[in-house]
């Protein structure tokens, strides 16, 4: 037997049809509870048990980004997959890191590149269309589904590794880069889906995701400097660092399944507008739903575009010389016989340097949050980052046909992509933590969606934009 209560304040009156919505609302799903709109007491909001929510917030943040960083981290083992191949090598797997890049063919040079407008354009697309299925397709369907699908092609490229593709490498890229479309496919919608869930927390939450991200661009850094440390061959390398994805992508699933059934996260996802609710979407770009609620694409987008914007010129920054550009960056003293100049210094500096700086960027926004309700100030600091291209064009990225080099000295590098890290991090976090503040609450989950869509943009165009730099120096 289930009982039905009235919750609203003991000195309001209520009308005979507004009683009955709250019975139908309830009784669509009993195990959902409705927080009063205007409680007599304080409204009751369930704790974060143990920091759970935040923790997991972490781990699915790493699970939006994993995939793409440890196909770009895995450096040395592509170098190996589309190295020149003679008669007596194609049985050799244990390359060394000095003999696999010691002169780079066609494809070597181009692959990052070639890797990071496959992933652009498939995450860009389906940023897109999640956010116009966010409301038609169930949230658990998108985020269970496209999880499921990362982690059996992510095994897939496991597998591949063990294989000898030397007779057909031509083949194998045309595999390896369909993989890469259909799993940043699958990542955009999970990524999507999670801007769109974690912008209705705080903004401590967001930043956790956030800063998730950034965490797992550091891991894929490590496992590759550990690789190296042990002299691991490219193979075993490969393996490695693809297992060590499979693994975080499998405790990734885990835990949202484990964060779906507690009560703070259903406190701050479930509304009185279901999503098992079906919405009219109009030729207008409204959705209505059928409480009367009406969220206007328009409308939002009129609320965030500074932020949009911010976030695209941002991404497109970025992505024009990270990482395509910056790991062809050499030691100036490479050839001399030091370990660090000839082996550690790509994968120190370019990725783990890149992505702890990315990671302070994204901390710091989470306490500073400058400049907060001036989002021209915003648009104009992502704007400025623009000098970060011509600066690493001239650095030292081998090989090069047509500009000169200026920046040889290593420190200087590494000071600019301190700099460049940070102020990535920074306001990639900031953009999300405030798009969520200039909309209404029932926008807030479509606009950090949104959010995603602009993001999409800025990598898709960066991503272009990185061949023409590589081809360009």
């Amino acid at each position: 037997m289930s009982y039905s209560i009235n919750r609203r304040p003991l000195l309001k009156g209520a009308s005979d049809s507004e009683f009955e919505d709250d019975l139908e609302t309830e009784a669509d799903d009993p195990n959902i509870s409705v927080p009063d709109a205007k409680p007599f007491l304080k409204q009751y909001e369930p704790c974060d048990k143990y920091n759970l929510t935040y923790i997991v917030f972490y781990i699915l943040g790493m699970n939006t980004l994993v995939p793409w960083s440890f196909l770009i981290t895995a450096d040395d083992y592509w170098m190996y997959k589309f190295r020149e191949i003679h008669v007596n090598s194609t049985k050799d797997v244990n390359y060394t890191h000095l003999e696999n890049l010691e002169k780079r063919t066609d494809l070597q040079a181009s692959f990052t590149s070639y890797l990071s407008v496959a992933s652009a354009l498939s995450t860009t697309f389906f940023l897109i269309i999640n956010t116009f299925m966010s409301k038609k397709v169930p949230l658990r369907i998108r985020m269970m589904g496209s999880q499921c699908t990362i982690l059996l092609l992510f095994i897939l490229t496991t597998i591949f590794v063990k294989i000898n593709t030397d007779k057909w490498q031509e083949t194998f890229l045309s595999i390896t880069l369909s993989t890469v479309v259909c799993v940043n496919a699958a990542s955009a919608i999970f990524g999507g889906s999670l801007m769109g869930i974690v912008g209705r927390f705080s903004p401590k939450y967001i930043t956790a995701m956030q800063c998730g991200q950034a965490l797992g661009g550091i891991i894929t850094a490590i496992a590759e400097i550990c690789s190296l440390w042990i002299g691991a061959s490219p193979v075993v390398s490969g393996l490695v660092y693809f297992i060590i994805g499979d693994v975080i992508l499998f405790l990734s699933l885990v835990a949202y399944v484990m964060l779906e059934k507690t009560k703070f996260f259903k406190h701050h996802t479930v509304e009185k507008l279901s999503e098992n609710v079906e919405a009219d979407f109009s030729v207008t770009g409204e959705v209505t739903f059928p409480h009367g609620t009406t969220v206007s694409y328009m409308r939002i987008i009129k609320r965030i575009w500074h932020y949009g914007i911010s976030i695209l010129l941002v991404s497109f920054v970025s992505l024009s010389v990270y990482p395509a550009l910056t790991v062809l960056v050499e030691s100036q003293y490479k050839g001399k016989g030091y370990a660090w100049n000839d082996i550690y210094f790509v994968p120190v500096v370019t990725y783990f340097i890149f992505g702890t700086g990315d990671f302070a960027g994204r901390i710091l926004s989470g306490v500073f949050q400058w400049p907060k309700h001036k989002p021209w100030q915003v648009v104009f600091l992502s704007l400025i980052r623009v000098i970060f291209i011509p600066v690493f064009t001239f650095c030292n990225a081998q090989p090069r046909y047509h500009l000169p080099v200026y920046i040889h000295s290593d420190l200087c590098y590494i000071l600019i992509t301190i700099v460049f890290a940070i102020s990535n991090g920074y306001l990639c976090n900031l953009t999300f933590i405030l798009t969520p503040t200039v909309v209404d609450s029932q926008e807030k989950e479509i606009a950090s969606t949104m959010m995603g869509g602009f993001l999409g943009m800025g990598l898709i165009s960066g991503a272009a934009f990185s061949l023409f730099m590589v081809k360009a120096i």
